[in-house]
């Protein structure tokens, strides 16, 4: 496999907020959250208190460690009393370890302080702020983590700072996608307005669709008539593309209009939303009227689908 050729530039950010990272949280401290213990150490003591008893190797290579290294840090812990370590019931030729009671009470020592050290991290921040930071971690553990366990991928109701998020990512990813000027993000903002300040819950809803809690995604349901519904605003964010994201938000929506008594869900897309359309066609929706159009600084071609209820 060819050795791929990354920016130096992005190596050197990267590096650099490692650096600033490990700071900020202490790592290069001697003691991590005033313990006596090294960030291995602490490690260790966390994944035992989670676990119970586990086998060595197991416990090895969950933490990546190097057997001669493990060996130490367990002597170490040892011999302050607090893990024990014995042959194991299944097979004689490999222990286990589990926490003492010493061990659990410095556990729980532990956590105390490292919960005290992230709450004094995060208190200077505002809740937006904050939530921004979560975000974004949990963006980088999303890209760099190994494929494992599938992602969990859920729908929820909106929440504080959810309908203004639905604006601004529908703004920067159609700008950087399809070119689309101020003007479609002032369309977007007026949808959501409408929706905030009219929406009854019997008759018109939103979805949030969220990836291992990150919000990635979103829909809206809301009252033409008394007889038809319309699907507004479905996004999806581009590193959640192929989860099916789509699919389900389309599908909430048609389910949602049946059960609030409409005879038909409508909606106006536009020909260059190509992932869009098919989740439509797959659906049952079928196309009923088309023009072109000059909108949001660019020319396209408008369309109306309907389904049926």
């Amino acid at each position: 496999m060819s050795k791929v050729s990354v920016d130096p530039a992005t190596v050197d950010r990267v590096r650099s907020f490692n650096r600033f990272y490990t700071k900020i949280i202490g790592v290069l401290d001697e003691g991590l959250a005033g313990s006596p213990f090294s960030l291995t150490e602490a490690r260790v003591l966390f994944e035992l208190a989670a676990v119970g008893r586990v086998d060595i190797v197991g416990l090895r290579t969950e933490l990546g460690l190097d057997p001669g290294y493990a060996t130490r840090i367990l002597d170490r812990l040892g011999a302050a009393g607090l893990v024990e370590r014995e042959r194991s019931a299944t097979d004689k030729r490999r222990q286990t370890v589990t926490l003492t009671e010493a061990g659990r009470a410095a556990f729980e020592e532990l956590l105390r302080g490292s919960v005290g050290d992230v709450s004094g991290l995060l208190a200077p921040l505002r809740a937006p702020d904050r939530a921004r930071l979560v975000d974004a971690m949990s963006t980088v553990r999303t890209l760099l983590e190994p494929a494992g366990e599938p992602p969990r991928v859920e729908l929820r109701g909106p929440e504080p700072g959810d309908l203004g998020w639905v604006v601004e990512r529908n703004a920067v990813l159609y700008a950087e996608e399809y070119g689309w000027d101020a003007t479609y993000e002032a369309l977007v903002a007026r949808i959501v307005a409408d929706f905030a300040a009219t929406a009854a819950p019997d008759r018109a809803r939103v979805w949030i669709a969220t990836v291992d809690g990150q919000r990635a995604g979103s829909v809206f349901c809301v009252r033409d008539d008394d007889e038809t519904a319309r699907l507004r605003l479905l996004l999806t964010e581009p590193w959640a593309r192929g989860l099916g994201l789509g699919t389900r938000l389309v599908d909430a929506c048609i389910e949602f209009a049946r059960s609030a008594g409409y005879r038909r869900l409508v909606l106006w897309t536009n020909d260059v939303l190509v992932a869009a359309r098919r989740i439509y066609q797959r659906a049952g929706f079928r196309l009923v009227d088309e023009e072109r159009h000059h909108s949001f600084g660019t020319d396209l071609v408008g369309q109306t689908w309907e389904l049926d209820l």
